[in-house]
């Protein structure tokens, strides 16, 4: 039932990145399930991970082992999340690692795992191991495709984006590829994405580049307001362009930094397009907010309002809940008595008024749209924030009752 999404037919290899995929019957019979990625020596890599409390195992050991390590090889399983597993998930994250490890003779510290998948269920770490040697021998830098098919779990559609850009006179890409479809309110990136440019980046730069390409894409949106205990997000940048982000013009690094955003963005609301039961693709954009975190505030108390979502789901121009949604937001400055509202360029409310010209008709019309823009005008400053929901559908509840059976 995605909104206006298509399976992605292209993405461009990235030099010094080597996937590979398999299937272990994690729990899907008859599809890769698991993903290896091979990380060239003196690339560097920035991740982020899920801010739950209640984090999987592989997510806590990836941390730790990024903390001080190079990493050269990601493994990633789709089917079972080894969440809330205790010491015996733990102990699958560190034997996988160890697997990897021993059959390409890196040390266990350089292997970051990741899983995705049912929460609760030990990982059969053996369904791994059994496929090591396979995928080892199908790495390539052209199965981008084949990975993104691979890390999905309820997503109908696998989700890739690919960029190249000139800079230095040299040919700059990135790719990326991202799942998600439930459980998505990310509280630092989505379910699980990776991406890679072989432009030259230190550590620390990368890093910070992740952190603002994450704010405006994977950290704006929402299919149900529950934050993964698996969310992870890995950018890598091996430097085979042999062209350093350091030494680029100010504008080139801006249309370096346009590129991962935009990169990042289609990711993000590839997964709200995909989000469990969808038909509606919603933007819901807060402009001239006291400050940025009042935007955001109020930008997903509307997002996230049952009410509204189902609102959006039967088309309905119930706009009363979208401003209760807004209002209800615990924030001493937020006041409303001026706010403006529109529906996909309707005006609904102007200053805290029922706009004269405003009518049912069109206010239901606006509804009918697959993509809706639901734009709210605070007039409390200049400050603003973007974020990308989904309605609610009956089939997000099936989906999700019968997502264990």
């Amino acid at each position: 039932m995605a909104v206006k999404l298509t399976e992605p037919t292209q993405a461009y290899s990235v030099d010094g990145v080597r996937l590979a995929t398999a299937s272990a019957g994690i729990r899907y019979v008859g599809r890769d399930d698991v993903v290896l990625i091979e990380i060239a020596q003196q690339s560097n890599v920035a991740a982020m991970f899920t801010q739950n409390k209640f984090c999987a195992a592989p997510v806590a050991l990836a941390k730790k082992h990024l903390k001080d390590n190079a990493p050269r090889y990601l493994i990633i399983n789709a089917g079972n999340a080894n969440a809330g597993t205790g010491q015996l998930g733990m102990d699958a994250a560190i034997a996988t690692t160890k697997a990897v490890a021993e059959h390409f003779n890196v040390m266990p510290q350089q292997v970051l795992p990741f899983s995705t998948g049912v929460i609760g269920e030990v990982l059969d770490v053996s369904k791994i191991e059994n496929q090591l040697l396979s995928m080892s021998n199908g790495l390539s830098e052209d199965h981008w495709l084949l990975a993104a098919k691979a890390i999905m779990t309820t997503d109908t559609v696998s989700k890739a984006y690919s960029k190249k850009i000139n800079i230095a006179g040299k040919d700059v890409c990135v790719t990326g590829i991202a799942k998600g479809s439930g459980m998505i309110q990310p509280n630092m990136a989505t379910m699980l994405s990776y991406v890679a440019t072989n432009l030259e980046i230190p550590s620390c730069i990368l890093q910070e580049l992740l952190c603002q390409a994450a704010d405006q894409s994977f950290n704006s949106i929402t299919v149900d307001s529950d934050t993964s205990t698996n969310d992870a997000c890995v950018l890598v940048a091996t430097g085979r362009s042999k062209v350093s982000y350091e030494s680029i013009t100010l504008d080139e690094k801006d249309q370096f930094k346009q590129a991962l955003c935009w990169l990042m963005q289609m990711l993000a609301q590839a997964i709200v397009r995909d989000g469990e039961g969808a038909t509606k693709f919603v933007t819901v954009c807060i402009e001239l907010a006291g400050y940025i975190k009042q935007a955001k505030t109020v930008a997903y108390s509307v997002a996230n309002s049952p009410l509204v979502k189902t609102a959006l789901s039967a088309s309905d121009p119930n706009w009363g809940r979208i401003m209760a949604a807004a209002g209800k937001c615990a924030d001493e400055d937020l006041q409303l008595s001026e706010a403006s509202l529109y529906i996909n360029g309707i005006v609904v409310m102007e200053r805290g008024e029922l706009a004269m010209s405003y009518t049912e008709q069109a206010g239901k019309q606006a509804m009918q749209a697959e993509e809706i823009e639901i734009k709210i005008q605070l007039n409390l400053g200049l400050a603003q924030h973007t974020v990308w929901t989904t309605d609610l559908t009956h089939e997000y509840v099936s989906i999700n009752a019968d997502y264990r059976s």
